[in-house]
C-alpha cells in the first residue's frame, strides 16, 4: 500500500499511473506537482490526483512513493529541488526514456537518499500528453524497465516492483548501457525517422496534394510524429550516443537497399522486404499489434 503518492509532472504517464494504482486499490492521498495550473486543476477534477501544488519540494513533502513524470531536460533541476524535503525512506522512482542521463542526475542531486532511487522506464505511451491523455488501462500487459543502481537498496527496488505490477505491468531488469542501446534501436531511431519524413514532405513544393492524398499507411508510420517535440528533442539529445549508433546502422541497410532499387534488382527488394516481414511477423501480437 502506498499511503502517500507524489507525481511531479501529471501528463499521461504519471496520470495513467495514478488511475491505475486507484484502480487496483494500493494507494492513498496522491499529491501533483507540475508547472502548469490548469492541467494539475484538470488532473484533480479527473480524479486523477487529490490536490496539487507548483513547488515539487512541498509536493514530496511526507510522501512514501515519489514518482517523477517530468522531460529528461526538467528532471536534474527537479531532483536537485526535492532532495532536501524526501523524507527519510521515501522512494523515488522515474520515468524517462533513457537512463544513463537520469542516473548521472541523481548522483549528482540525492545525495544520501540515492540508495533509495530507482530508475524506471514504462514501454507504454501514446503521441498524447497531458492529464486529459490519461487512463488506467495505458500499462496493462505492458512492460516496465527497471534499471537499479548498485547503491539500490532491495526494499526500494520491490516497492517499486510492486507498484508497476499493481498498474498492470510486467517488470523486468536491465542494465542501464543495455536499455539505452536496446530503446535507440526499437523507440528513439523511429521517432526520428517519423519526425523527418514528416518534416522533409511539409517542405515540399506539392505539400498540400501529398498529404491530401496520405492513407494508412501514412497515417500508421507518421504517428508517432504527433508526439511532444519538445520531450523528444530531450530524449534524443539525453541519448545521442546510442541513437547516432543506431542512425549509423540504418543508414547503411538503407543505403544497401537504394542500391538494390537503383539497380532495378527486384529479387534484392523482395528478399529484404521478406526478412523484414518475417522478423516483424514473428515480434509482434496480430490482435493487439503490441510486441509480444
Amino acid at each position: 500500500m502506498i499511503e502517500r503518492l507524489a507525481i511531479i509532472g501529471v501528463g499521461l504517464i504519471g496520470g495513467s499511473l495514478a488511475l491505475a494504482l486507484r484502480r487496483a486499490g494500493v494507494v492513498g492521498e496522491i499529491v501533483g506537482a507540475g508547472r502548469g495550473v490548469a492541467n494539475l486543476e484538470r488532473a484533480r477534477e479527473r480524479g486523477i490526483i487529490d490536490r496539487f501544488t507548483t513547488d515539487p519540494a512541498a509536493a514530496v513533502a511526507r510522501a512514501d512513493t515519489v514518482v517523477l513524470g517530468v522531460t529528461l531536460g526538467a528532471t536534474a533541476d527537479v531532483m536537485a529541488a526535492i532532495a532536501p524535503a524526501l523524507a527519510p525512506g521515501a522512494v523515488v522512482t522515474d520515468v524517462g526514456s533513457t537512463k544513463a542521463s537520469v542516473v548521472a542526475s541523481a548522483r549528482a542531486t540525492l545525495g544520501a537518499h540515492l540508495p533509495h532511487f530507482v530508475p524506471g522506464h514504462p514501454i507504454a505511451g501514446t503521441e498524447r500528453s497531458g492529464a486529459d491523455a490519461a487512463f488506467a488501462e495505458l500499462y496493462d500487459a505492458h512492460k516496465v524497465v527497471l534499471t537499479p543502481l548498485a547503491e539500490t537498496r532491495p526494499e526500494a527496488l520491490e516497492r517499486v516492483r510492486a507498484m508497476w505490477n499493481a498498474a498492470g505491468a510486467t517488470v523486468v531488469e536491465m542494465a542501464v548501457d543495455a536499455h539505452d542501446a536496446a530503446l535507440a534501436k526499437t523507440s528513439h531511431l523511429p521517432h526520428l525517422l517519423a519526425y523527418n519524413l514528416v518534416d522533409t514532405l511539409a517542405a515540399a513544393a506539392d505539400a498540400d496534394d501529398v498529404f491530401a492524398f496520405a492513407a494508412g499507411g501514412f497515417r500508421d508510420f507518421t504517428r508517432i510524429a504527433s508526439s511532444s517535440p519538445a520531450m523528444w528533442a530531450d530524449i534524443a539529445i539525453a541519448n545521442r550516443e546510442a541513437l547516432l549508433a543506431a542512425s549509423a546502422a540504418y543508414a547503411e541497410r538503407f543505403a544497401t537497399l537504394l542500391a538494390a532499387l537503383e539497380a532495378g534488382d527486384r529479387d534484392a527488394l523482395e528478399t529484404a522486404f521478406t526478412r523484414a516481414k518475417t522478423a516483424r511477423d514473428a515480434c509482434i501480437v496480430p490482435e493487439s499489434n503490441e510486441p509480444c
